[in-house]
């Protein structure tokens, strides 16, 4: 599973606030309650967060291995 825990620390560090992604850069709320609930956001707007965070892929998202009989019970959308 991915989870973008990682995002939010970043953003204080770099003293960058939803409101300002929002306002000065145009990313929309729908995309912020995407990456919120670890929903599916495209690589344009990792690529974007990381150009206006000057960071990192792995200093906004984070991998971990999903336990398999938990991956076979979720709904495939």
């Amino acid at each position: 599973m991915i989870t973008f825990e990682p995002l939010w620390e970043t953003m204080k560090e770099k003293k960058i606030s939803q409101y300002k992604l929002i306002k000065e850069y145009k990313i929309s709320t729908g995309q912020l309650d995407r990456l919120r609930k670890n929903g599916n956001v495209n690589t344009y707007t990792l690529n974007l967060l990381c150009e206006i965070l000057d960071c990192d892929l792995s200093d906004i998202a984070k991998y971990t291995k999903d336990d398999i009989e938990e991956q076979k019970q979720l709904p495939i959308e």
